[in-house]
């Protein structure tokens, strides 16, 4: 028997794959710009921190990167009610113009020794307005994906909105491995860490066209007058949701953030060269990219809710027993070879990644159908942005500190462990929206 959610009135008309693709690749932008900075957090500190103690310097990069979650949920209440009322065309199109902007800050931005302490500000502005625009993307983003749906396939579309996230980690990975075998240390560290950002600018223009021409999925008789009537609604009568959803990112973005740092865990704890360390990133989103499908395969078959806890569940078990292994490997930081060590770290990486996304491909379309269409995007946009502020924005900082001051190498698994139990009880104590009917 296959079960799957459907709104009972107001079915959304076709929508054409055209212009799912066109909302794929500015949520893949969005993402890359965001994300990117994490693969680099290492050469940042270095251009834009002073000082000759390494993990000051590192931590506040990481701080910097952490900074740019605060501004999400600004943007989630702002974008994402505007997409309640203008439509999700106008927000999807106002978030691409300025993520640009902000990579463009990231990336031009001139080093210390240049400007003094005027460039970590300025740094910090760029991700404060990253943040921004990323919290205003999710929602309308995902509420599209849906409403352009059939009801059979949901769960596939939605999961585009995480699939994408993936594609920009493994491009945006890509860049720097590539980055790391063609360039020598001092290049690398100079200069060639802004190559990315430079790059996720000339994108958006292509992007920004396409989205131009999205048809739009929400009436006008559908909307609200003002955002202010929006977030009061979403606040009145969908708070619970709200709250539920933060605590189900929450075990996503935590395990997003964690696997997002493995590049300076690898470096900075097990001594990897960057060579490999740049490719635990890259391979660990291919592995993703498997499990997502998969996940997104089965909650379009089965009940929803048994999927997303039967995943989770798989996965919670699985983390300490690959952590233990992950944190015995060391390395000297040659590059010469790639040793037995180095692919058991490359192979548990992806087997982690990849259980870990067999939970969240049907977590879109799950969440989505929590709240009706009149709030769909705010309601999303603003529990994903609370939600990757809270723990995704502390994850990395948070990770370090533990490592340092516990020297304990498997302060990551813990923290993984202790976020996805929370997420599953979120995940079984969440319901559809009456809007939503099930079906045989």
């Amino acid at each position: 028997m296959t079960a799957v959610t459907a709104e009972t009135k107001d079915a959304s008309p076709p929508i054409s794959a055209r212009s799912i693709v066109a909302v794929v690749i500015g949520n893949w932008f969005e993402f890359y710009d965001f994300i990117v900075y994490t693969f680099f957090a290492v050469m940042i500190a270095e251009a834009f921190f002073p000082g000759t103690d390494s993990f000051l310097k590192l931590l506040g990069s990481l701080i910097t990167f952490g900074v740019g979650f605060a501004t999400r949920p600004l943007g989630a209440a702002i974008i994402g009610a505007y997409a309640d009322r203008a439509g999700r065309r106008a927000a999807l199109t106002l978030t691409l113009v300025l993520m640009a902007i902000g990579s463009a800050v990231v990336g031009l931005t001139p080093s210390y020794a240049s400007i003094g302490i005027w460039a970590p500000i300025i740094l910090l502005a760029g991700r404060l307005l990253q943040g921004f625009s990323c919290g205003g993307e999710v929602g309308p983003a995902t509420a599209y994906l849906m409403e352009a749906a059939p009801a059979h396939r949901r769960a596939a579309l939605t999961s585009w909105q995480a699939q994408s996230q993936q594609m920009a980690s493994i491009i945006g990975a890509g860049v720097g491995v590539i980055l790391a075998f063609t360039l020598d240390h001092d290049q690398l560290y100079a200069w060639g860490w802004r190559i990315p950002f430079l790059l996720g600018i000339l994108i958006a223009p292509l992007g920004l066209y396409i989205r131009s021409q999205l048809p739009e999925t929400i009436e006008k008789h559908e909307t609200h007058d003002s955002a202010s009537a929006v977030l009061w609604t979403l606040l009145k009568h969908h708070w619970w949701t709200v709250l539920l959803g933060i605590f189900i990112i929450c075990g996503g973005t935590v395990s997003t953030y964690v696997f997002n740092f493995m590049t300076t865990y690898a470096i900075n704890t097990l001594h990897i060269c960057e060579k490999i360390a740049t490719t635990l990133t890259f391979t660990g989103a291919i592995a993703s990219i498997v499990g997502l499908w998969l996940g997104a395969w089965a909650a379009d078959r089965f009940p929803r809710k048994p999927v997303l806890v039967i995943t989770r569940i798989v996965f919670i078990v699985a983390i300490y027993p690959a952590w233990q292994i992950l944190a015995s490997v060391r390395g000297t930081g040659d590059c010469a070879s790639i040793d037995q060590s180095a692919m058991t770290l490359i192979g548990l990486n992806m087997a982690l990644n990849f259980l870990f996304a067999t939970g969240i491909g049907g977590s879109y379309a799950f969440l989505t159908e929590a709240f009706p269409k009149a709030v769909r995007s705010s309601g999303l946009a603003i529990l994903y942005a609370l939600g990757v502020m809270i723990f995704g924005g502390t994850t990395q900082p948070i990770i370090l500190w533990l490592i340092e001051k516990l020297h304990d190498p498997l302060a990551p698994a813990w923290y993984q462990i202790a976020a996805n139990i929370a997420a599953t009880i979120a995940v079984i104590l969440l319901r559809p929206n009456k809007e939503n009917v099930a079906q045989a």
